[in-house]
């Protein structure tokens, strides 16, 4: 019989999984209009982020920029639930295995690519239909999808391209996965470990909210290329002739690079750090605060 200092073994074995996918809707809620800004500006809007978001608010009005929040939100249930239960449980067993001693941070970094690459899997449908109602609004008014809300994006999505297409642009949206969690899991731990040698308290604010914004920057810096090849590979429509823009991630890579630059890549960087940065600080530090929430109610 569970009591409250001993929790159920399912919620035991459930419990990141919970709190991750919880962690990251909750900070979803509070990024998402700049998401929608850094998605219009990816996709060639002009101006600076104020700019922009002042002038999808005024044409659209303020709810567009919530525009895809079911899909956000669909999208942490699925891809944040699974890469922070699975990155807790990858770690758990690499410290069973190194005797509960802090991990090296190849490890750490290890584990981060793992739980990435396979909570982008579980995501890329929810993924995929969160850039296509965020991208419909600038397509020429005959190419517009016009979806009703995430169902039934899912459907037609399914209807027109087939289950496959829901996994459209999912190879790069691995691969950006996996260096997004590689550089926020593995740095907010080290830095976590390094802040907590400093002198600090172990697991108090100064810890916890320095390791996030460390971990925020580098999960930035480390993932915003394959975040735009993702972005262009979803939002292509077919040419003239049927024919898609690119042939996949790697032909993108190299047409963007031959005829716009490498600096194209970092298209958007200023929007994408502040919106990326904040959702991981938002997301740890919610991450870290669940727990100690629990606690007193024997979860």
């Amino acid at each position: 019989m569970s009591t409250q200092s001993q929790p159920p073994a399912a919620w035991k074995a459930a419990k990141p999984f919970v709190n991750g996918g919880l962690s990251g809707m909750m900070a979803t809620c509070i990024i998402q209009p700049i998401d929608m800004v850094k998605v219009r500006i990816q996709l060639g809007a002009k101006g600076g982020p104020l700019a922009v978001g002042t002038e999808i608010a005024r044409k659209e009005g303020i709810g567009a920029l919530y525009k895809g929040l079911s899909a956000g939100l669909l999208r942490q249930a699925t891809y944040t639930t699974t890469r922070l239960g699975v990155f807790n449980v990858i770690s758990e067993e690499l410290k069973a295995r190194n005797n509960g001693k802090n991990l090296p941070l190849w490890q750490k970094a290890v584990a981060g690519l793992s739980a990435g690459g396979i909570g982008a899997l579980v995501g890329s449908p929810a993924d995929l239909t969160l850039i296509r109602m965020q991208a419909d609004s600038t397509l020429p008014a005959e190419q517009r999808r016009n979806y009703k809300g995430v169902g039934d994006a899912f459907i037609r999505i399914v209807r027109e391209d087939g289950v496959a297409g829901l996994f459209r642009g999912a190879a790069p949206t691995v691969v950006r996965a996996m260096s997004l969690n590689m550089g926020m899991l593995a740095s907010n731990d080290q830095a976590k470990e390094m802040i907590e040698a400093a002198g600090f308290e172990k697991g108090g604010s100064v810890a916890v909210l320095g390791g996030a914004f460390i971990a925020g920057f580098l999960a930035s810096a480390f993932s915003l290329p394959f975040d735009f090849i993702k972005t262009r590979l979803q939002k292509m429509t077919p040419n003239p002739d049927g024919t898609m823009p690119y042939k996949g991630p790697i032909d993108c890579a190299l047409q963007t690079l031959k005829n716009e630059g490498p600096l194209k890549f970092y298209t958007g960087f200023p929007t994408y750090c502040i919106r990326i940065a904040p959702h991981v600080v938002f997301t740890l530090v919610f991450m870290d605060t669940l727990p100690k929430l629990q606690k007193p109610l024997g979860l």
